[in-house]
């Protein structure tokens, strides 16, 4: 794999411009619908954007050049190496990037819902900063992006680090991608995953996970679970460290929504009939 990851870094370097077609909007439905995409990006605009690359340092490989100059073979050796890459580096942690992402959202969209797109813009990480009516962001260069009347759509990315990222073109749909909180490690020593898991059993417990919802507070927790608010944020830890729910912080408060685990694990303990058709009234 590491032979075919370095085929990559020519395309993607550590900072600067990386190409627009590699993120392609088809992304949003999968990885499949990602590189059927990016198969079927026209040579007019791998010549304009791989055109763009560097070649300060080295030049580029020649399966590149080629690809650039209109050889279609090379969309198909990309997309195999992309798909090969997914499947070592990505696929296997999906999961956890997963339940960064919908804490998220869940943080997103309870801001807008407790304050329009005032509260969600001023809610955006700290890299970023609401200015009414200018989105500030720390950048790698100074640029201006104007939406002319178009929205603007926000990805949270597992992977984006420091400063958020955009597309080249700005004829392009306005895409800002920014980082999602990456918690610092507990200082507490770690608790195996099978003595957390143990730890579950009980009522309470069971309550909280089914208290959670779409993402709540603390106290919000403990009303749902009829616990006091000392005794949600306990079990909440608990089932935060066995990796059944995220916490995300917001201002003064928490946000604690589940992880793809979390919600499997509650998926499964329900009837049969009521996955199926929802909680009997």
């Amino acid at each position: 794999m590491n032979g075919e990851a370095r085929l990559l870094a020519p395309l993607v370097p550590t900072r600067g411009y990386f190409p627009d077609f590699l993120t392609p909007a088809e992304g949003l439905l999968g990885m499949g619908d990602a590189l059927a995409a990016l198969r079927e990006t026209p040579a007019v605009r791998l010549h304009d954007e791989l055109s763009r690359l560097s070649t300060a340092t080295r030049p580029l490989p020649s399966w590149i050049r080629a690809m650039a100059e209109g050889d279609s073979r090379g969309l198909g050796r990309l997309a195999g190496v992309l798909q090969r890459y997914y499947e070592v580096a990505v696929a296997p942690y999906w999961s956890r990037v997963q339940g960064r992402i919908e804490a998220d959202r869940a943080a997103r969209g309870r801001a807008l819902l407790d304050g329009g797109a005032d509260r969600l813009l001023a809610s955006l990480p700290p890299m970023m900063r609401w200015r009414p009516p200018v989105l500030e962001a720390d950048y790698p260069v100074d640029r201006e992006l104007h939406l002319n009347g178009r929205g603007l759509l926000l990805l949270p990315s597992y992977f984006c680090r420091r400063t958020p990222v955009t597309f080249h073109n700005p004829d392009l749909t306005p895409v800002l991608v920014y980082p999602v909180e990456h918690p610092a490690p507990r200082l507490t020593p770690h608790v195996p995953q099978e003595r957390s898991l143990g730890r579950l059993v009980g009522q309470t417990r069971s309550a909280i996970l089914q208290g959670i919802g779409v993402g709540c507070t603390t106290s919000e927790l403990a009303r749902r679970a009829d616990v006091s608010v000392a005794s949600a944020s306990q079990h909440a830890t608990v089932l935060r460290d066995a990796g059944l729910l995220n916490t995300l912080r917001q201002g003064n408060a928490v946000l604690h929504t589940l992880t793809p685990l979390g919600a499997a694990l509650l998926r499964g303990a329900r009837p049969a009939e009521e996955a199926a058709y929802g909680r009997p009234a």
